[in-house]
């Protein structure tokens, strides 16, 4: 059991999380949910850390103040946007208790640095907003700081906090709106957690991991699409900004006159003029940013304290005005919405043209406020949904009266199949009541049926079912029972199938090897000698087989 970390495990700690967080940077970038960001967090953080690992690599010292200086000093010097420059801070605390302690640091001392990060990293921001990363350090922090204690080897403390972590980011779209609403966690803590399973991959001399995939991360993109787009933006509101000019800078070779009190007093000036402030470092560097109608006054205000320097001036409202162009000149007349659980059916759904699909189904409806956000990232007008499920129809039709600047048309498919053949059937040339008559139309010519197990002994429909049996059912009734998959979809065939049906495919699910799909297909072609038959991936769960009839 490793009970402490010395200064070259530090190092590797560092190098580790900088590696992980810049394997998965693109992923961090993909839960930004802000109209005008001032770049991607991923890639904010990433650079921020990378600044770190180049500061570190030009020292090859394994004395804790000297690694300590490097990390903290690179942080800062390569801090990228709000996200960034809070990061650099989390490092900088931490390294101010790791370069004073020992040689050796255990868990006690660790949760200590880890306190410091915390509260460096709060005292940075002008008003520290929860629901960001300042939320899951802190809870960290405080998790480590109650239980290192308990924890006395990294192997486990690790492990421990982390959770915590995830705990923490799970809370986040609760304690921010703007990340409810969007249906994604706190971008910032997610980059965060990538260091800190960077961290424990180099005390435990794992491989880096190449995609990282979070409880909390799954948990939130569950809230709203498994397997949406990156269309978030489209949902946000692009109203008017209130400060045009993001402005960032460094202050070097300060005035011998100033002191820790004039920067102080630099961060009330700026927040003054303007939000989003940050105004940190010490008297050898001072890192500003601000959103502000006046960056040529902040600048002023920096120069009275010494030499300015990479200053950066962006216009917002440019930003802004070009999002908004973007966004009408690739809106359409009309989009497609479906529901379902399962890659593969999602997958086809896409190959269908479909614009987005959101999960749920027999073991999981979405909500009317999930659908309705679903739709609002649709670019459309008109935006045709696909329930797929009948005790998700309802909620579909509740939803149009929570969505703006855009009409929802519910098609009634009670099933996959259905969802296939209204997709089918769209036209973009088509008007959005032709659409919505054919879609409907559509749902005449297919038949569904569906294969699963019981999972409680009951007499049902005829049929006396124990627990485990395998049934067929088609959207109303069991149609079959067997002892065997394959069985009871032959039986199930030959209820639902009728003259005018000429292609019989199945969609086989999380739980069936595609080898035994083919065998199946294989059965199913000589029982029904009369049809074309064929076999897809679908990755639902609960259902072994979904089957569609045409």
């Amino acid at each position: 059991m490793q009970k402490t970390i010395n200064c070259a495990t530090f190092r590797k700690m560092v190098l580790v999380g900088a590696k992980m967080l810049d394997n998965n940077r693109a992923k961090v970038d993909a839960l930004n949910v802000f109209p005008v960001p001032d770049g991607d967090t991923g890639t904010n953080m990433s650079l921020t850390m990378q600044s770190a690992v180049k500061e570190l690599n030009s020292n090859a010292s394994n004395s804790f103040p000297e690694v300590c200086d490097c990390v903290s000093k690179g942080a800062l010097k390569g801090a990228r946007g709000n996200s960034g420059v809070i990061l650099s801070q989390i490092f900088r605390g931490i390294c101010s208790v790791l370069r004073g302690g020992k040689a050796e640091v255990d868990t006690r001392a660790f949760a200590k640095a880890l306190d410091s990060g915390t509260k460096v990293a709060y005292g940075a921001v002008a008003i520290p907003k929860e629901g960001t990363i300042l939320t899951v350090v802190r809870m960290m922090s405080e998790f480590a700081l109650k239980n290192a204690g308990k924890y006395r080897d990294f192997e486990t403390f690790l492990p421990a906090v982390i959770e915590e972590g995830d705990r923490a980011l799970a809370k986040t779209p609760e304690l921010l709106p703007v990340l409810k609403k969007a249906g994604v966690v706190d971008s910032g803590g997610v980059g965060l957690m990538t260091i800190m399973r960077g961290f424990l991959a180099a005390v435990m001399g794992d491989e880096i991991v190449s995609e990282v995939q979070t409880e909390a991360a799954n948990a939130a993109q569950s809230m709203d699409a498994d397997f949406g787009d990156n269309s978030d933006i489209i949902n946000m509101d692009l109203g008017e900004i209130q400060f045009a000019y993001c402005t960032e800078f460094f202050i070097i070779n300060l005035k011998k006159s100033t002191t820790l009190a004039d920067i102080d007093k630099l961060r009330e000036n700026l927040m003054n003029i303007g939000d989003s402030v940050i105004c940190i470092g010490d008297l050898e560097m001072i890192k500003v940013h601000v959103h502000t109608n006046c960056p040529g006054v902040a600048l002023t205000y920096a120069l009275e304290l010494g030499e300015l320097d990479r200053p950066k001036i962006e216009n917002m409202l440019e930003q802004n005005r070009a999002l908004k162009a973007k966004i009408e000149a690739e809106k359409k007349d009309q989009g497609m919405l479906a529901i379902c659980t399962g890659e593969g059916i999602a997958d086809i759904f896409k190959d269908l043209f479909v614009d987005r699909v959101i999960e749920g189904g027999q073991t999981m409806n979405p909500s009317a406020s999930d659908i309705a956000t679903a739709v609002q990232k649709i670019n459309a007008d008109n935006v045709f949904v696909f329930p797929n499920n009948k005790n998700i129809i309802l909620a579909a039709e509740q939803a149009k009266a929570l969505v703006e600047n855009r009409t929802i048309h519910v098609i009634p498919t009670k099933n996959i199949p259905q969802g296939f053949a209204a997709a089918l059937a769209f036209s973009p040339e088509a008007s959005a009541e032709e659409n919505k008559t054919n879609m409907i139309h559509a749902l005449d010519n297919v038949r569904a049926g569906q294969v699963t197990h019981a999972v409680r002994t009951t007499n049902v429909n005829g049929f006396k079912i124990k627990e485990g049996d395998i049934i067929g059912l088609d959207d109303k009734k069991i149609l079959s029972k067997s002892e065997h998959i394959d069985e009871a979809v032959l039986s199930l065939l030959d209820k639902l199938k009728d003259d005018s049906h000429e292609v019989i495919t199945l969609y086989y699910g999380a739980e069936v090897r595609e080898e035994e799909a083919q065998e199946l297909a294989g059965k199913v072609q000589e029982a029904f000698p009369d049809c074309d038959v064929d076999y897809h991936f679908g990755g639902q769960p609960v259902y072994y087989y979904l089957l569609s009839l045409e």
